[in-house]
């Protein structure tokens, strides 16, 4: 920020405040750095976009949900409960022949998509970080329909990338349609793709957090106001379809213990390692995803893998959601912690490898979930008398946080989805401290900045 001469900065902010004497010390509102205005002024056509894009992000989600939900009752049979459950009831053949399908079917999709609309931009990390926030509204409709459908047919992906997506596409053809300048529209994109994620799962504050942490990097009230309005906007517009309770329901509120807290702080630099392995694991495959007509034998080979594991593993196919939720309620063996853990990363990076787009989100929670339950059921051998799905949430809000490069939003969305976990904040908060701070000295790449493709590809 330039300096200004005294009397000028209170002025100069856009709005300017509605009060225009200056408080007895004479001294500027906008010497506290969170208040300074940032390039994009806050001006009431910018509040308008701010509350459009909210709305279509919510209905965007609504839309994308329902394909969700369609694909995997006619893929499965399922339309309530739990969906891993819908998978288990199913043969092993058609466990297969589904996932078999879901690979020729996505390959078909986004061929087709990236070459007839390779010049539309449809990666919103990258259009923030990179660009001026600029989206293609056909390609990104398409690529997040595409997603939403191999997702609900059993790819290993997570559902969060498309509402995502459609929040900032839906923040970038608005921006155009009320003119708003450059700086407004990367911020308006910004605060829809982290009120996709909100609308989807009923995360209004760690959306907002998202927005500010992941996609803008800035806490500064000119970020966190819109960040806040769009996510509040979408979440109770999406309530709509959507239900409006926790994501993961019915998880107790695990007391503190000294074991736990103990536990944590070993939990913290093991799986600080782990995410720095499993980031560039992601960020491999990203780099070497299959492109052009390769697609058409890459994906079905790739996803008729999954398809055989899913033959004992069924927890495996679709985002991860119920294998968390099993791991937060401390359903399960250590044997089965320790299969999921071992298996999901690798066969969610198998699924990007393959060309599929989709989140990771939800893959690395579960991961982290699992990690905790199975490393949490070992240690009670130890020092018993603590939960296994106490375990669970702290490992889950580490992992993310530390994968995401965003403790904050790691801890809120994890607190936020499940309702509970209050009571163990510290353990949580120290894991995710210890586990963010060594990805961020060792390697330093988020699972969305490991997955930008070279310059030359952009």
């Amino acid at each position: 920020m330039k300096h200004r001469h005294e009397g000028e900065n209170e002025r100069l902010r856009v709005p300017p405040p509605l009060l225009k004497r200056r408080i007895a010390s004479g001294r500027g509102a906008m010497e506290q750095p969170n208040v300074t205005q940032e390039d994009a002024a806050l001006t009431p056509v910018f509040w308008v976009a701010v509350v459009l894009t909210g709305v279509a992000t919510g209905l965007f989600g609504d839309l994308l949900m329902w394909i969700l939900a369609t694909s995997e009752r006619v893929a499965f049979g399922y339309h309530s409960g739990s969906y891993q459950a819908a998978v288990a009831r199913t043969s092993s053949l058609h466990r297969v022949s589904t996932l078999l399908v879901a690979g020729v079917l996505g390959a078909i999709m986004w061929y087709f998509i990236r070459r007839y609309l390779r010049h539309e931009k449809a990666e919103i990390d990258d259009s923030l970080w990179n660009g001026d926030g600029e989206l293609g509204i056909r390609r990104s409709l398409l690529t997040s329909i595409a997603s939403e459908v191999v997702i609900g047919m059993g790819a290993s992906i997570g559902r969060e990338a498309a509402p995502k997506l459609m929040g900032g596409a839906s923040g970038s053809v608005l921006s155009h349609w009320l003119k708003l300048s450059p700086a407004q529209k990367r911020l308006l994109v910004a605060c829809g793709g982290g009120a996709g994620l909100a609308a989807v799962y009923n995360v209004p504050l760690g959306g907002a957090i998202f927005t500010a942490e992941v996609l803008l990097g800035s806490f500064a009230l000119p970020t966190v106001l819109p960040a806040l309005a769009c996510s509040l906007i979408a979440t109770m517009v999406a309530w709509v379809y959507l239900p409006s309770g926790a994501t993961y329901p019915d998880i107790p509120s695990y007391r503190f213990s000294g074991s736990l807290m103990v536990w944590s702080l070993a939990a913290g630099i093991i799986i600080g390692l782990l995410a720095v392995f499993y980031v560039r694991l992601i960020g491999w495959c990203a780099h070497r995803r299959a492109k052009g007509a390769s697609i058409f034998w890459v994906m079905p080979l790739a996803f008729l893998v999954l398809g055989v594991l899913g033959i004992w593993y069924p927890e495996l196919f679709g985002n991860g959601k119920d294998m968390a939720h099993e791991a937060f309620l401390g359903v399960g063996g250590i044997g089965l912690f320790f299969a999921l853990f071992a298996l999901k990363p690798f066969v969610t990076a198998l699924t990007l490898g393959s060309g599929a787009s989709g989140g990771v989100f939800t893959p690395f929670l579960a991961t982290g979930a699992v990690f905790g339950a199975f490393f949490g059921a070992a240690w009670i051998h130890l020092w018993p008398g603590t939960p296994v799905g106490a375990f669970a949430l702290v490992g889950g809000a580490a992992m993310v946080g530390a994968s995401m490069q965003a403790p904050l939003a790691g801890i809120v969305l994890v607190l936020e989805l499940s309702h509970s976990g209050f009571r163990i904040m510290i353990p949580m908060m120290a894991a995710t401290l210890i586990a963010t701070f060594l990805v961020r000295h060792i390697d330093g790449y988020s699972i969305y900045s490991a997955r930008l493709p070279r310059q030359s590809d952009t």
